[in-house]
């Protein structure tokens, strides 16, 4: 079975940076579709970052290029996204998601598994 699990989050001023990490088993790097959503109060859950480990193509929403990268380790299972410049509206829940096969991992796609989340908070 796949599980996901985030540390990291935590409660930062704008302008900080955080590193979340995602410790992952069951998932076989280069053959899964990686990424982290993160989701809002009120609002609906976003991509982040999507991660084609076969074509090695990230894809960051616009919001958060230039601020956010995303890296893994696969050896360690484990898969990362640095947020630097971090602003109040990046405040939310973040998970990392993983699907299987990476055939079509692109932003739009439902990735099947999600850890339980980590929280970030960006005070103005």
């Amino acid at each position: 079975s796949q599980e996901l699990v985030e540390s990291g989050g935590g409660s930062v001023q704008a302008g900080g940076s955080l590193r979340l990490s995602c410790v992952t088993s069951g998932v076989t790097f280069g053959r899964y579709c990686l990424g982290w959503v993160r989701q809002a109060p009120g609002k609906e859950r976003e991509h982040v970052v999507i991660y084609n480990g076969g074509d090695e193509v990230t894809y960051y929403t616009d919001s958060v290029k230039g601020r956010f990268t995303y890296s893994q380790d696969s050896e360690k299972n484990m898969f990362y996204l640095q947020m630097n410049n971090l602003k109040p509206e990046d405040t939310g829940m973040y998970y990392c998601a993983a699907g299987w096969g990476v055939s079509y991992c692109k932003p739009g796609r439902t990735l099947s598994y999600t850890g339980r989340g980590t929280q970030v908070t960006v005070s103005s």
